[in-house]
């Protein structure tokens, strides 16, 4: 659950119509002001345009050539392939990041992770969630929830919207709340690192190190270089050996 991942802003724009019928001037109307017509009103005389412009050599285009045979035998460019699922997309992100050794490269695979898993695929939602995320960083816990709550039940299915309120449950010190999301998020997204380490949190918090050295196990099995999870095992590892002692 921490750190949040705020979520982008999403501005919708409406414009009204704006088309009217305006009345048109009538230009022939020799009442009206600053226009002068030829005596009589005749139309002026017709300028006949040259066949030539002075100046200019103009020449006709030549014909283009035809395609050579190399060129013609070549074969039409296949049509470009549909993009991948977002489920396949955080597959192969997933294996990467199990797989990557580097802490910063791993750090940015993970971003991306995190840029998939924003993708609610509703722009209202999108926009429920960017509102929450600020209410959640300026400690409006409340106003938080009460987008979080539109955001789940318009899309049950989304498991960040059941991430981002669990973390609102859990800086009201709301554990059993936030449980009760956590458990819906690992459901949705059982790799969810955030969902993990708010679990492992509030283990902690119950002086449960069992539970908790379990819940970062899990994160790690799934973001290896995940610093903070290795350093939370290496100290709940020490503190469990020191109380079997």
């Amino acid at each position: 659950m921490r750190p949040l991942l705020v979520l982008p802003f999403l501005a919708v724009f409406g414009l009204p119509a704006l088309a009217q019928d305006l009345p048109r001037p009538d230009f022939a109307d020799p009442n009206l002001p600053g226009v002068q017509l030829p005596d009589g009103g005749a139309q002026p005389e017709e300028v006949p345009v040259p066949d030539t412009v002075p100046g200019f050599d103009v020449q006709p285009l030549p014909a283009p050539e035809p395609a050579s045979k190399a060129e013609a035998a070549k074969p039409e460019r296949p049509p470009l392939a549909p993009p991948e699922p977002q489920n396949v997309r955080l597959d192969k992100l997933f294996d990467s990041l199990k797989r990557e050794r580097n802490e910063k490269a791993a750090e940015r695979i993970a971003g991306r992770i995190q840029r998939e898993w924003s993708r609610s695929g509703s722009a209202s939602v999108d926009l429920m969630m960017g509102w929450a995320a600020k209410a959640l960083q300026e400690q409006k816990y409340p106003v938080a929830l009460d987008f979080l709550d539109q955001v789940v039940t318009l899309r049950p299915d989304y498991a960040e919207g059941w991430n981002m309120r669990a973390t609102t449950h859990f800086a009201m010190n709301n554990y059993a709340l936030s449980m009760a999301d956590i458990e819906r998020t690992l459901e949705l997204e059982p790799r969810h690192w955030g969902a993990l380490s708010g679990l492992a949190a509030i283990m902690k918090n119950r002086d449960n190190k069992e539970l908790a050295l379990d819940a970062f196990t899990r994160v790690l099995a799934v973001y290896p270089m995940l610093r903070s999870a290795q350093n939370e095992v290496s100290t709940l590892s020490d503190e469990i050996a020191g109380q079997s002692l």
